[in-house]
């Protein structure tokens, strides 16, 4: 009787990991969507240097970082998936929504610093355990996105030509 009690609390616990997880997964996802879609103005490159036509008068170091950990049920599932090998695709959107996330931070730092746009932008990731060991690790990742916030000069708006009479 002990064994089915702690085999249902497990059930139990897992869906409703599953279920927490994917609705916190969604909103997530819905959150970046809006985030993405207002910082969309600001260019991002991976160049080192400045594009043609920019004319910097300020710059500096923008960041982004973030750390976030898969739960219980993804936890789950992928001891299952190291147990026969393959692809651990339970935890790819934890990659997704955690570079994502730091790359919106580093692109929001850029505009509350006046930057109006963003080049030689880099992203690191690094996983974070609880004891440095395999087996007794924690699954968690930090991603970290970086660049060169740069401030451009405003050109006048150049008056469109008169119609040809």
């Amino acid at each position: 009787m002990d064994v089915l009690i702690a085999l249902g609390f497990t059930a139990l616990l897992l869906m409703v990991t599953f279920f927490a997880g994917r609705k916190g997964e969604r909103d997530h996802f819905e959150d970046l969507r809006r985030r993405e879609a207002r910082l969309r103005s600001i260019p991002v490159t991976t160049f080192e240097t400045l594009p043609a036509g920019w004319e910097p008068t300020g710059s500096g170091v923008v960041t982004g970082s973030v750390v976030m950990s898969a739960d219980y049920f993804k936890q789950f599932v992928a001891g299952f998936k190291k147990f026969f090998g393959g692809r651990l695709t339970v935890y790819e959107p934890l990659l997704d929504r955690a570079r994502r996330e730091a790359l919106a931070r580093m692109l929001e730092a850029a505009r509350k610093k006046g930057f109006d746009a963003v080049i030689n932008v880099r992203i690191e990731g690094s996983r974070i355990n609880r004891s440095g060991t395999e087996k007794d690790g924690v699954v968690a990742v930090e991603m970290l996105a970086y660049g060169t916030g740069i401030k451009r000069a405003r050109r006048p708006a150049v008056p469109a030509a008169a119609p040809a009479a």
